[in-house]
């Protein structure tokens, strides 16, 4: 039998190079404690919309990409960047909110699509495989192609009759 060995997806393998070769390891640190509002307790990096830090005279610049153009929680999200950075003592700071490169799941981090399953909410999958985050089954149904959020489309299980959220595949 042989053995799985799971990958990054290139998008957040390169995602991750980018911030790990960036000067601004402080903030971005920093930044792992702001969470989508729609999410509970998954980060804006592990979701995959935070993008970028610059800094150019003496101001930051959060870039940051929706998961649709639509998304309700970007104003929550702007607001809670500058909070948390300003806990830290850091106030020059403006958010830039950007649709290109569009938003992909690939970008989120499997930490982010692990926490997704954690939640009962079934992670994205490339070829739209909807497994049942609360025992495993491939024999799920579609409900609605509109769950919770417009990102998230509602199944069933038929197995163990469970409903719940699956994070469509962008």
């Amino acid at each position: 039998m042989s053995q799985v060995i799971p990958t990054l997806s290139p998008e957040f393998a390169k995602r991750r190079a980018y911030r790990n070769n960036s000067p601004f390891q402080n903030i971005w640190n920093i930044l792992d404690k702001v969470f989508d509002p729609e999410l509970p307790g998954l980060t804006i990096w592990d979701l995959g919309i935070l993008q970028d830090i610059q800094l150019a005279d003496e101001l930051y610049t959060i870039v940051v990409t929706p998961t649709y153009s639509g998304c309700p929680a970007v104003d929550m999200i702007n607001t809670d960047i500058k909070m948390e950075l300003a806990k830290a003592g850091i106030d020059n700071v403006t958010v830039k909110v950007t649709l290109a490169p569009a938003w992909t799941t690939e970008m989120m981090s499997p930490a982010g699509k692990a926490h997704l399953k954690s939640i009962n909410i079934a992670p994205p999958d490339e070829n739209d495989k909807v497994i049942c985050p609360n025992c495993d089954s491939e024999n799920t149904k579609l409900i609605s192609q509109f769950g919770s959020t417009a990102c998230k489309s509602l199944y069933q299980c038929s197995d163990c009759s469970e409903v719940f959220d699956y994070f469509k595949h962008f």
